[in-house]
This record gives structure tokens, C-alpha cells and sequence, in this order.
């Protein structure tokens, strides 16, 4: 006879993940189980690998454009549960960073929306690596500029570099509205300079979107490109994908 499989509680596993210390972090994997692919990577402690499924159940504003959570209402609506597998546990939190990131790197595919910590670090090819070690980083310019950081997976995903770089961010409309250029930055390098029409309330969430073309091959923004951002946009402190230039 078919028994349905248990639900896991965090209380049923609170002691083997560990609350308090300084290794009290743990990284996981959410596997679908109609495929058997992981399509999300996350490090945390506490309960937060069992907070993206509570969000969805309880329908939280802000996770309805996520990719992630569009996944796990799909398997929940097939009466499934999402596999979560603790992939490290027993962590400090600067450890979970790297592992965390290693898997991002590993998995392709993930609905994750930011890279992994320490992109600049992670996986590359030889070829690119090689061409990567001449590549300059760029001066501030004049003009006032919005970060956006994506990757290979999120153009996979999307359809292209624009699509991937224009929604949707979770920033002030009224801010954003004030900053006329876009730098779409993949692997700390600078792969596209838009010029924004648009700024736009997206999908009727708080999150935001942008229309906008890249800027002509003679524009003084266009030396930006194929360029490294700054260092004091790839610390730790600055891991959000949604980055305004820095005050001077």
C-alpha cells in the first residue's frame, strides 16, 4: 500500500541544523519532484529553508513575480512536495557564502536571481579567464547610473541580455525614475550600457521594469562597456543586483 511521505517540520529537525553560534548556517538545494532537477540554491539558518514554500501558501505580495515561487506553486498544485536537500550544515555564515556559491555555479538552470557570492571567483572557462585578466575597471562617469546585475542563467531564462537586465526589481519607481542609464553587469563586467525611456511599476507588484535601448556606439556611456565595475560594487555590502552609482 502507497504511503503518502511525511511533512517535515522545522522542529523535527531544529537540533541537527542548529540555531545558535557562529555555525549555525546551512546550504540547500530545492529539487522539483517531477524532474529531479534543482531549480534553487539558498543558504541560511533557522527556518529560512522552509520559508520560500510558507511564502507561497500564504500568497505573499512580494513572491509573485518569482520564478521560484511560481515553480513551487506548480508542484504544490500537483499535490507534491518540493525536495529539499541540506547540501552543507554545521556552517559559518562567510563558509555558506562559498558554498552556496559553488552550487549556484554547478547548477545551471536555477531560478535563482542573484548570482552566487564572489561571482568574480566563480566558474569560468580558461578562454575567459585568460581574456578577463587585461580587462580594465571602469572610472566613475559624470552621469548618474543604475547597476543592474544578471547572469547567463537569467539571459537562459528570459530570452535575452535586456530581458534579463530590465525586470523586475524590487526598487523605488520614483527613484529609479532619476537615473537615465542602466549598466548590465555580468561577472562584475560590464556587458550592456541601456539608455532608459521608461520606468515602470511592473506587473502590478512593487517590483520595477525599465524600457530602454543600448546607447549608440558613439556615446560617450558606450566606453563602459567590456569593462569591471569598481571594486566597491562587488563587496560583500553590495550583493544586491539593484545598485545606484555611489555619492561622491
Amino acid at each position: 500500500m502507497e504511503t503518502k511521505n511525511k511533512e517535515i517540520k522545522f522542529t523535527d529537525v531544529q537540533e541537527a541544523l542548529g540555531t545558535n553560534g557562529a555555525r549555525k548556517y546551512y546550504v540547500y538545494r530545492l529539487v522539483d519532484p517531477r524532474t529531479l532537477q534543482t531549480f534553487y540554491v539558498g543558504k541560511g539558518c533557522g527556518e529560512r529553508v522552509f520559508q520560500h514554500i510558507k511564502n507561497v501558501l500564504i500568497d505573499k505580495e512580494e513572491d509573485k513575480v518569482s520564478l521560484k515561487s511560481r515553480q513551487i506553486a506548480e508542484i504544490l498544485a500537483t499535490g507534491k512536495q518540493v525536495i529539499s536537500i541540506i547540501h552543507r550544515r554545521g556552517l559559518t555564515e562567510d563558509e555558506a557564502f562559498e558554498v552556496e556559491a559553488a552550487l549556484i555555479d554547478a547548477y545551471p538552470g536555477l531560478t535563482n536571481i542573484q548570482n552566487g557570492h564572489n561571482f568574480e571567483r566563480g566558474a569560468i572557462s580558461l578562454e575567459d579567464l585568460s581574456s578577463s585578466i587585461n580587462i580594465e575597471e571602469y572610472e566613475e562617469p559624470e552621469e548618474d547610473y543604475i547597476i543592474i546585475k544578471t547572469s547567463y542563467n537569467a539571459i537562459s531564462i528570459n530570452g535575452d541580455l535586456y530581458e534579463a537586465t530590465r525586470k523586475s526589481w524590487r526598487a523605488s519607481l520614483e527613484k529609479a525614475k532619476k537615473y537615465k542609464y542602466v549598466f548590465s553587469v555580468i561577472d562584475g563586467i560590464v556587458r550592456e550600457v541601456y539608455n532608459i525611456q521608461e520606468w515602470y511599476q511592473y506587473d502590478d507588484t512593487e517590483r520595477i521594469a525599465f524600457v530602454g535601448t543600448p546607447v549608440k556606439a558613439d556615446s560617450p556611456m558606450a566606453q563602459y562597456k567590456n569593462k569591471f565595475i569598481p571594486a566597491y560594487y562587488r563587496t560583500k555590502g553590495a550583493s544586491n543586483p539593484f545598485l545606484y552609482k555611489k555619492e561622491k
